[in-house]
């Protein structure tokens, strides 16, 4: 990993708030050069889209109050 990286990216990562990355899509994300990440709420099993600039912070859009998910292709 780079110095940089906290490997939140790397599948398997759960952050503090229960949310793990499920996968990497190919699609473009919302934020300046990112990709949509899968990622899925351990609390509640909802299954999401989000950049992965966020997924260090993330919270569940359905349970947590977090920001609205992006869209991705199953």
């Amino acid at each position: 990993m780079a110095a940089k990286d906290k490997g939140t990216t790397r599948v398997g990562f759960r952050n503090r708030n229960e949310q793990t990355n499920i996968r990497a899509t190919s699609l473009r994300g919302t934020d300046h050069g990112q990709v949509v990440y899968v990622l899925q709420c351990e609390p509640c099993g909802e299954v999401y889209g989000a950049n992965g600039s966020d997924i260090h912070l993330r919270k569940c859009p359905a349970c947590q109050g977090g920001r609205p998910k992006l869209t991705f292709a199953p």
